[in-house]
């Protein structure tokens, strides 16, 4: 085992690293917020049947997690486990990325299929790419290192979305010709960082004393065991919760600005960067508050203060955009909770894991959590649009119906998702004491091993 492996992770390695990370999350913006208002309304595909369209596309970017995860465990080219499919999903993603954000006049099959071809190419990446940085280093406060470099760049691509955006604004750019701009962004730093990742990180170096899925029924049976883990499921459940509390507000943010807020496409790039700004500024804290109060405990005070923050919604006059933007910071407050406390508690689940059931199952775990994710992220489109349009909505004459209905679905149908998130994860069994014990344990069977 290398130095690398075992001890801090070297300057250019660690650049290397996490630099893509702010690529990946780059057109974050433009695919999740967006594309559901570009083509439900202004391409007239209508908000249902882009919703049900995109739920499609992403149930069946869901369901190829765990097969990507363990065919880069299983298959190598040259010794690489991860390279390989993190260039060539790159270049996929990069085609899906542009087709999809330049669409042609008649879209009706368009969006499905280059959504798929996007969402796979992604995944080709994300995967192997989350299961990439657990290698880098065996140290356990390492990987928290790693993680939270990488977290934080890809929040500065966010971030760096929408300070394009508004800055274009500024120029009288238009929405599609911004969000177009963004996507030759990504493009083009793709080229750049992604050959920097295949050349400076190694790859390959996967601890064969470890057992590794060998076929698909055996991935089938990893499932299976890891249903039985009590603090894996119960994790996986509130993230999965939260990100369906989170994904409502983000594919409606753009319908409810115009037409509840009364905010125009000047304004909109303004409440984007400074949500994810605030979320950028409060890692720091929610980090000291995890070391004295527990990281699951101050996750859900997180949670309970974004829940305070959507109550106050409907009590907002149209134009008030001042008041608005004290939601956006709250709320982005709790999002940079929700991206640096749940991975750290992941990384306890995984070491549990280890001890549990004596094998190494990493790269699954990582996969079943970025399926979680993006279930969440699809099945808030899916629902969040079409209970739109069955309560009356119509972007185009909008009523006051239907205006009541877009502030109820975007501000108070994710406090009670986020109420049962929290429940969920309040009695979290995996303390601070009792991970020493099981890390003491997993290395006195190392050693004996």
């Amino acid at each position: 085992m290398t130095q690398q492996k075992q001890g801090t992770t070297r300057g250019l390695v660690l650049y290397a690293y996490i630099l893509p990370a702010f690529v990946i999350a780059l057109p974050t913006i433009p695919v999740y917020i967006h594309l559901p208002v570009l083509y439900g309304t202004e391409l007239g595909l209508g908000l249902a049947a882009t919703g049900i369209i995109l739920l499609i596309a992403r149930i069946f970017d869901t369901v190829t997690d765990p097969l990507i995860g363990w065919l880069s465990d299983k298959f190598n080219y040259r010794g690489a486990h991860r390279k390989p499919w993190i260039a060539v999903g790159a270049i996929i993603a990069g085609v899906g990325l542009f087709k999809i954000l330049n669409p042609p006049t008649i879209v009706n099959e368009y969006l499905l299929i280059w959504s798929v071809v996007l969402y796979g190419g992604w995944t080709m990446v994300a995967v192997p790419y989350l299961a990439w940085g657990a290698e880098l280093s065996s140290n356990y406060d390492e990987r928290t290192r790693v993680t939270s470099w990488r977290e934080g760049v890809a929040l500065l691509g966010i971030v760096g979305a929408g300070v394009v955006a508004a800055v274009l604004a500024t120029l009288n750019w238009t929405e599609q010709e911004s969000i177009e701009a963004i996507a030759w962004l990504a493009m083009i730093a793709g080229a750049i960082v992604i050959p920097l990742l295949l050349y400076f990180v190694p790859d390959g170096e996967l601890d064969r004393r470890t057992k590794i899925t060998s076929n698909p029924s055996n991935i089938i049976k990893g499932l299976k065991s890891l249903a039985t883990n009590g603090p894996f499921v119960r994790l996986l459940s509130a993230w999965f919760l939260n990100g369906i509390a989170n994904g409502i507000p983000a594919a409606l943010f753009f319908i409810y600005l115009e037409h509840a807020l009364g905010a125009g496409s000047d304004e909109r790039p303004m409440f984007i960067l400074t949500y994810f700004v605030a979320a950028i500024a409060a890692i720091p804290i929610w980090l000291k508050l995890s070391r004295r109060f527990n990281k699951h405990r101050t996750w859900c005070w997180a949670m309970a203060l974004a829940c305070v923050a959507f109550v106050t919604v409907p009590a907002i006059p149209v134009g008030s955009f001042g008041l608005f933007a004290i939601v956006c910071v709250v709320t982005g407050m709790a999002l940079g909770a929700d991206l640096a406390l749940p991975p750290a508690i992941q990384a306890d689940v995984v070491d549990y894991d280890r001890w549990r059931n004596k094998q190494e199952r990493t790269g699954l775990q990582f996969a079943l959590w970025g399926m979680s994710t993006k279930l969440a992220l699809a099945l808030s489109v899916g629902i969040a649009l079409p209970a739109l349009d069955a309560f009356g909505f119509d972007a185009n004459a909008p009523k006051q119906d239907g205006i009541i209905a877009l502030i109820v679905i975007y501000a108070l149908v994710p406090v009670v998702i986020k109420i049962a998130a929290i429940l969920v994860v309040w009695n979290f069994p995996l303390t601070p004491h009792k991970l020493t014990v099981i890390q003491h344990r997993l290395l006195k069977r190392k050693h004996a091993e």
